[in-house]
C-alpha cells in the first residue's frame, strides 16, 4: 500500500460488504472511522488497526488498512507493542463492551495507567451480541437477558467513571446513530497525544431492541449543552455519575499529557524499529542452556 488511499472514505472499502444486522450501530461506526482517517489524511503506512473478537471486530473485513485481528478481550496488548515498537504510527483499536470491560478489563485499566499512545474505540451495546444476546459488564442491573433469563443481578461498569479514575487521558462517549459528532471526536481522539478512549453508544435492534434510537435520544444529554469544562476532572466524574441521563461529549483531556513512549528510555533515541541490532550478543545469555 503505498497510495494515499486516505483521501476518500469509499476508498477504505475492500471487496467485502458488511454482515451486520439491519440497523446495526455497526454502520455508523464504520462510516466514521473512514470519514475520519479521511479527515486525517494519513499515509495508509502510517496506522495500524488492532480489532478485537465480536461484531465489532469483523470490521476487520470491511476497512482498507493494515490491520491486526486479536484474540478476545485481547486487543489492547498488541496495539501497546504497536506503538512500542514504532512509535511514529498511529494505533486505534476497535473493541466492544464484552472484549474491553470483561475478558480485557484487566488491560484496558493498567494500559491507560500508563498513557500509552492509543485510540480504543469501544462498541458499546450493553451485550455480548455475536453469541446471540448475553449480558454484558455493561448491562443494567435487572435486565433480562438470555443469560440472565430473570434479570441481571450485578450493577453495571461505569467505564467513563471508571476511566476517569484511572488515569487515561482523554475521554469521551458519543451515540453511533450521531457519526458527524463521532467523527470529529475520533480525528480528536487519534490526534490526541496519549491514551484515548471513546465509549460508543451503539443500538443493537435485534437483541437488545429496547435501548432502540428512540430511547437513547430521549436519555442522552450533550455535555455542550451543561456548559461542561473537559479540562476539569472532578466535574467529568459528576457527569458520568449522574443517575437522571447519559452524556455525550468530551469528559476529560489532559491538557499537557506525556505518552508512555516520551517517558521510556529505551525509547529517547526513536522508535524501536530504528535501533540497530547489530551491537547486540545474545551470546552470553544462551551459555546456562548449551
Amino acid at each position: 500500500m503505498t497510495d494515499n488511499l486516505f483521501n476518500d472514505p469509499q476508498s477504505l472499502n475492500t471487496l467485502y460488504r458488511p454482515t451486520w444486522c439491519p440497523g446495526c450501530g455497526n454502520f455508523s461506526i464504520w462510516s466514521s472511522i473512514k470519514s475520519a482517517l479521511t479527515q486525517l489524511g494519513l499515509p495508509p503506512e502510517q496506522l495500524v488497526i488492532v480489532y478485537d473478537v465480536g461484531c465489532s471486530g469483523n470490521m476487520a473485513d470491511f476497512l482498507k488498512v493494515y490491520g491486526f485481528h486479536a484474540l478476545h478481550g485481547r486487543a489492547i496488548p498488541p496495539a501497546v507493542g504497536i506503538k512500542l515498537a514504532n512509535s511514529d504510527l498511529k494505533v486505534l483499536v476497535v473493541i466492544g463492551d464484552g472484549g474491553g470491560y470483561g475478558e480485557g478489563l484487566t488491560h484496558f485499566l493498567n494500559e491507560m495507567r500508563g498513557n500509552h499512545d492509543i485510540t480504543v474505540l469501544v462498541h458499546n451495546n450493553h451485550r455480548y451480541s455475536l453469541t446471540t444476546g448475553q449480558m454484558s459488564p455493561t448491562t443494567p442491573k435487572g435486565t433480562p437477558t438470555k443469560s440472565t433469563p430473570f434479570g441481571a443481578i450485578e450493577q453495571s461498569l461505569n467505564p467513563v467513571a471508571l476511566a476517569l479514575v484511572n488515569h487515561a487521558t482523554f475521554i469521551a462517549r458519543e451515540f453511533a446513530v450521531n457519526a458527524a459528532a463521532l467523527t470529529a471526536r475520533l480525528v480528536e481522539a487519534i490526534n490526541h497525544p496519549g491514551f484515548a478512549v471513546i465509549d460508543v453508544l451503539q443500538p443493537c435492534l435485534v437483541f437488545n431492541p429496547q435501548m432502540d434510537t428512540r430511547w437513547y435520544l430521549d436519555h442522552l444529554v450533550a455535555l455542550t449543552d451543561e456548559a461542561h469544562d473537559p479540562h476539569n476532572r472532578s466535574l467529568a466524574l459528576t457527569q458520568a455519575l449522574r443517575p437522571d441521563k447519559i452524556a455525550v461529549g468530551l469528559f476529560w483531556q489532559d491538557s499537557q499529557p506525556q505518552a508512555y513512549h516520551q517517558e521510556d528510555i529505551t525509547l529517547k533515541n526513536g522508535p524501536l524499529v530504528r535501533h540497530s541490532l547489530d551491537h547486540i550478543d545474545l551470546t552470553p545469555l544462551l551459555v546456562p542452556f548449551a
